[in-house]
């Protein structure tokens, strides 16, 4: 039989109403004939409640620690309990599994834990049973099965994708509130342009640059072990948008979709003396302080006897981010630190523009049209981001969306939808995947 993992966030799980339209979701694909593993988030707000409650307690931030993952993980068990009740009621076979039942054995980092693998006898024993496994996304179990552990923030995607590479199921289905990936966000361009299938490589990149439709960790596990991703709607009847490996032999436009991040943020070291070794020695002590940097630019004065180096951190790592650099303007002397969290990184996305020339210039061009200037550009095969003054996005993000004109359909192959996806199977994946699966029981 064909195996499916479908996977429902916390929008789609906002309350019984949700839930119950959920079920039939599975429902419809336990009646094709599919095997089905259902894999939950908690119910929508119902983690940030959690959280404040942490907080509250110890009566001050919740740090992550082996009991806030156990009290956070009570959300997506609630979610996977009422999921099946629901399925019980519309004549259903179903049983719920924590992240502990399955087993998904996690490291032991509290808040932020990595798959190391995942047991599937005891999921595969419910299936063989014609039963509707019903699983908790976002938590595991540390390797000796003694504590709990998190997955941090969009876990449940991770897990999804990762529990199908396990159970080698057929495809992935992700159920969120919006109807599949879009060429940008639609509620600053009204013309933005539902995609019907995507490349791997273009939803990793979409997903780090600030896509919220699909989690950055789980775009890297499903183009890792390819698994199939079909993402859409639980609200509609919409086919959505299948996550797939596509024949790079084909023609493909130069700009796929454009995506926008407002988390970073950046910083300025200006007069640092122009010797070798003083990159080295900032970046180390941002790496120190679990600082990661993103965009990176460098410059010199005329005299080439000092440098000027501006990068971008997460927003949340701002102020430590300042405060590890005063430590060692000792040993690093600068002139001056400037701070700017009022940025946004822009990036239009391809995996056919390195192919095109003409790109990041007709992109550089139309925004300086627009009186709108760079600060800092980075670039990859599949994409160019540039940094902006953040009262410039809407602006930004319209013009460059109708310059590449992402609002009209391609003529090439690749933008064909699935046929029929709800009622069809994707490709299977290809054989002998990179395994996370241990059959053991527990």
């Amino acid at each position: 039989m064909s195996r499916v993992v479908q996977k429902f966030g916390g929008s789609s799980l906002a309350d019984l109403a949700c839930m119950r339209r959920a079920a039939q979701l599975v429902a419809q694909r336990w009646h094709e004939g599919w095997q089905v593993v259902v894999v939950v988030s908690a119910m929508g707000g119902r983690t940030d409640d959690l959280l404040a409650l942490a907080s509250e307690a110890s009566k001050a931030h919740a740090p992550a620690s082996a009991e806030t993952d156990a009290l956070l993980a009570t959300g997506e068990q609630e979610s996977a309990a009422l999921m099946t009740l629901c399925l019980h009621h519309i004549g259903l076979k179903a049983r719920s599994y924590t992240g502990w039942q399955i087993p998904v054995e996690t490291c032991g980092a509290h808040g932020n834990a990595r798959v190391q693998q995942i047991a599937t006898a005891n999921v595969l024993a419910t299936l063989q049973e014609k039963a509707i496994a019903v699983c908790t996304g976002f938590q595991g179990t540390t390797s000796n099965g003694e504590r709990i552990t998190t997955l941090g923030r969009g876990g449940s995607d991770t897990s999804a994708v990762l529990l199908a590479a396990a159970l080698e199921a057929e495809r992935c289905e992700i159920f969120t509130d919006v109807e599949g990936v879009y060429t940008t966000d639609p509620r600053i361009v009204t013309t933005a342009r539902k995609i019907a299938t995507i490349d791997y490589e273009e939803m990793l990149e979409m997903a780090a640059l600030g896509a919220r439709v699909l989690e950055t960790r789980a775009a890297s596990a499903a183009m890792r072990f390819r698994v199939p991703l079909l993402i859409r709607s639980t609200f509609s009847e919409s086919p959505g948008t299948s996550v797939s490996a596509t024949d790079k032999t084909m023609e493909q436009r130069s700009v796929t979709a454009l995506a926008y991040s407002d988390k970073d943020a950046k910083i300025a070291l200006v007069g640092l003396d122009n010797t070798p070794g003083i990159a080295a020695k900032v970046f180390a002590q941002l790496a120190l302080n679990n600082i990661s940097v993103d965009m990176i630019v460098q410059g010199t004065t005329q005299d080439e006897k000092k440098a000027h180096i501006t990068f971008t951190v997460a927003k949340t790592d701002l102020e430590n981010a300042c405060v590890a650099l005063e430590e060692i303007r000792t040993d690093a002397p600068f002139q001056e630190l400037r701070c700017d969290d009022k940025v946004i990184k822009i990036s239009l996305i391809g995996a056919g523009m390195n192919s095109y020339a003409g790109v990041a210039s007709r992109m550089f061009r139309t925004l300086a049209d627009k009186g709108i200037n760079i600060q800092i550009i980075a670039t990859s095969e599949i994409k160019i981001s540039v940094l902006i003054a953040a009262d410039y996005l809407e602006l930004a993000v319209r013009s460059l969306h109708a310059v590449f004109e992402l609002q009209k359909e391609t003529s090439s192959p690749l933008s064909s939808p699935l046929s029929s996806p709800l009622s069809s199977p994707l490709s299977s994946p290809p054989s002998s995947p990179p395994s996370l699966s241990k059959s053991t029981a527990r």
